[in-house]
């Protein structure tokens, strides 16, 4: 699902790995196949001379080698992945075929929207859908998730106070984002926004309904651009130019 935190559980996986792993993240999934391997050489700190598919190829292999020899493993995570094109998709089929006799030399993380899984039911992948051996979805959040989700962000924010939202809040944060964390993010940054034009230090679905609505949220549940004059866009402005908006501060990913 959009929005549903991909990109930022893809970093950080990658940024709680042990040092005894290489990795590389592409985020770019519109590269041909000789700009994934030049790329993925690139995240590798690997020098490139050259600008031929086969010399990539060969450098790639021999890096792997010798993290093999080194006793390192080495991942490649690709986000965005539904996007990727039949001749990158079948790049990434080859290097799964980089092995020694007793393992893979790479392993391979596709990540993306559920579309992936689509792409890859495609009889001209059949090949590269075999060699997957893990899957896994990405739920949204529950209602006792969204809550601790969001009070998490206002403690990481530095908030120390009372709640904020009350549950009467929470239930409709629930009911309008279903759980996507990139919908809760944009409900609760708006409503901050409005409660912080209006005073209010607790907020409850009266006005979580009204940043909904304010919104302008499409069926597709994304935020759309504010009408000039509606009391988002006014509170917005006005808050802005005090500088406020510590929950959005922390809302990268």
């Amino acid at each position: 699902e959009v929005g549903s935190g991909k990109t930022t559980l893809c970093r950080a996986v990658l940024s709680n790995l042990g040092k005894d792993v290489e990795t590389a993240l592409i985020l770019n999934p519109s590269l041909s196949d000789t700009q994934l391997l030049r790329a993925m050489l690139n995240d590798f700190g690997i020098e490139i001379k050259g600008r031929d598919r086969l010399t990539y190829i060969e450098k790639l292999n021999d890096f792997l080698l010798e993290k093999n020899r080194e006793g390192t493993n080495v991942a490649l995570v690709i986000d965005e992945a539904q996007n990727l094109s039949p001749q990158v998709m079948e790049q990434v089929r080859l290097l799964s075929n980089l092995e020694t006799d007793k393992h893979k030399l790479i392993q391979m993380v596709l990540c993306g929207q559920p579309e992936l899984e689509k792409r890859l039911a495609r009889p001209d992948l059949r090949q590269l859908r075999q060699r997957i051996v893990l899957r896994h979805d990405l739920k949204a959040f529950d209602p006792e998730e969204t809550q601790n989700y969001v009070e998490e962000r206002l403690r990481l924010a530095g908030y120390t106070g009372k709640g904020i939202f009350k549950r009467s809040a929470y239930k409709a944060i629930q009911e309008a984002s279903r759980g996507i964390p990139r919908l809760i993010n944009a409900i609760c940054d708006s409503a901050l926004l409005l409660g912080f034009a209006r005073e209010e230090l607790t907020l409850g679905s009266g006005a979580i309904a009204e940043v909904v609505a304010d919104l302008g949220m499409s069926d597709s549940g994304e935020p759309q651009q504010q009408p000039p004059g509606s009391a988002q866009e006014a509170s917005t402005q006005r808050t802005r130019k005090r500088g406020f908006g510590f929950f959005r501060s922390r809302r990268r990913g």
